[in-house]
């Protein structure tokens, strides 16, 4: 039976769900409910029913409330409220509780794997409140900038939320911007704010305010690389509306290190905001409709520095990096020194090595392993950002036996399977995933160790499932709440053959 939306009704919750969400049962379909906790009795009330085995609610009030039940700590998202904070209204423990469940659940289900979970406070963090570096905002019809509804594309221009860190949002709302664009707020390592607009997707007119970033002078072969660039994000983002989004969306792709083509990337997975971010049962149309506003978004956007220079200074293990602050980075302010440090740990690596990086972005993870193998050791990483590797080279110039190249995963592996195999492989894929085809290749290729990192535990159990298949074994796993008071986890394995 469909239900009219806003209908009302009593039910208790069970388990947690991949979503942010606790499954329920009512007259013989499964509700999937937010704003609860497991063993909850709540009045819920229906907020999308399409028909089939199950519908979505809100907890719109608590009949019988769980022990980790708080004061919600982020006043935007509400029943009807913004996607940011799934679970603000829960102790940081109880959320971390509720993560590992859905991991463990996953893994199960996914990968044949039975493993208690735990997931660890990231180093650092405190309370869960200002813990976001970068956030990305959408502009109102009416000039106000504000963050998605859950599961929506209205622009909510309250910002209150207390995901971002102290001072990113000051101002922000005291004044009109470009009705269609977003912002990219970016508190760098060095405590800057930088503020970036970016127009519109499509045509759009000067509008002469802020610093464009300007691209300068492109060779014949650089425009002809950016051609063939675009088209490549073309067929991804058909492929992307054709397989409920399986392409990720967080690594940027195309553009000149500071030119004005630059594209919002991965940003929705972990670079900037995680806002309106749905999951679970039935988030396939979802998945779509974001793979046809990336692919919108990856289109040319004039981009306007409104405060700062937009080029982000960060540091991890004592090196500096200059990032675009409309690039990838880790949002959490400790996420990208807490998986370097794994990273370099669990690679087992020793002088005159080898090793991989895969969806190196500007070679964080490669830095330490490249210190690891030193000057007889050699280290390739392969990122498609062209942006980002340009900001790899800057930063490791100290360190010739490292390659960054700027190449497409997939493409890269299927061609350099059969080389030489490295002792590891570290790969931290967009939020879908590495797939079937590049974990073949990577088995083929057979690394002695490899380090998989993953911010989507159903993709992450996918690719799990796969290593085992190709005949490695998972021998340590942790999972980090590198997103606090949201349903995202971050997980990382090492696999050995």
């Amino acid at each position: 039976m469909t239900r009219r939306r806003e209908e009302t009704f009593e039910v208790e919750l069970g388990a947690p769900g991949h979503g942010g969400f606790c499954v329920a049962r009512h007259e013989g379909r499964v509700v999937f409910v937010r704003h609860g906790l497991p063993g909850e009795v709540v009045r819920a009330r229906v907020t999308e029913d399409r028909g089939g085995s199950f519908c979505r609610a809100d907890a719109v009030e608590i009949v019988a409330a769980s022990p980790d039940r708080v004061e919600p700590r982020c006043p935007v998202s509400g029943p009807g409220g913004a996607g940011c904070c799934d679970f603000s209204f829960a102790t940081p423990d109880a959320q971390r509780a509720l993560k590992a469940s859905v991991v463990a659940e996953q893994l199960r289900r996914l990968a044949g794997i039975e493993r208690e979970v735990a997931v660890e406070a990231m180093p650092g963090a405190a309370d869960g409140d200002g813990w976001r570096t970068r956030v990305r905002l959408a502009v109102d019809a009416r000039g106000r900038a504000g963050v998605h509804g859950y599961r929506s594309a209205e622009v909510i221009d309250d910002l209150r939320c207390p995901q971002p860190v102290a001072g990113a949002m000051d101002g922000i709302a005291d004044r009109l911007w470009t009705p269609g664009s977003d912002l990219v707020v970016a508190v760098d390592g060095d405590g800057v704010r930088h503020i970036v607009e970016l127009a519109p997707a499509g045509p759009g007119a000067d509008r002469g305010r802020g610093r464009r970033v300007e691209s300068g002078r492109r060779t014949r072969a650089e425009e002809l690389s950016e051609a063939a660039d675009a088209a490549s994000d073309r067929r991804d983002a058909a492929g992307a509306r054709r397989n409920g989004g399986r392409r990720g969306v967080e690594r940027p792709r195309g553009g000149s290190r500071d030119g004005i083509r630059r594209p919002t990337g991965r940003e929705d997975d972990r670079g900037t905001s995680e806002y309106g971010a749905g999951g679970g049962p039935g988030a396939a149309e979802e998945r779509r409709g974001a793979a046809a506003r990336r692919a919108a978004a990856h289109a040319p956007r004039d981009e306007w520095v409104i405060a700062g220079s937009g080029r982000a200074v960060e540091f991890v293990s004592g090196r500096r990096w200059e990032v675009s602050a409309t690039g990838f980075w880790q949002a959490h302010r400790g996420a990208a020194q807490c998986y370097s440090d794994l990273v370099a740990d669990w690679s087992g690596l020793r002088a005159g090595d080898r090793a991989w990086d895969l969806y190196s972005g500007a070679g964080v993870l490669a830095a330490g392993m490249a210190e690891r193998v030193g000057p007889t050791g050699a280290v390739l990483a392969v990122e498609s950002a062209r942006s980002a590797v340009a900001d790899g080279h800057a930063a490791l110039r100290d360190l010739p036996w490292l390659d960054l190249r700027a190449d497409r995963v997939e493409r890269w592996i299927a061609a350099n399977a059969l080389g030489p195999a490295p002792e590891a492989v570290v790969l931290d894929p967009p939020r879908a995933g590495a797939g079937k085809e590049v974990i073949a290749a990577l088995s083929e290729a057979g690394p002695a160790r490899i380090v998989h990192i993953g911010c989507d535990p159903a993709a992450f159990a996918r690719d799990l499932g796969l290593y085992l298949a190709a005949g490695y074994r998972l021998t340590e796993l942790r999972a980090f709440d590198a997103f606090p008071a949201t349903h995202h986890v971050e997980c990382v394995a090492l696999l050995e053959a």
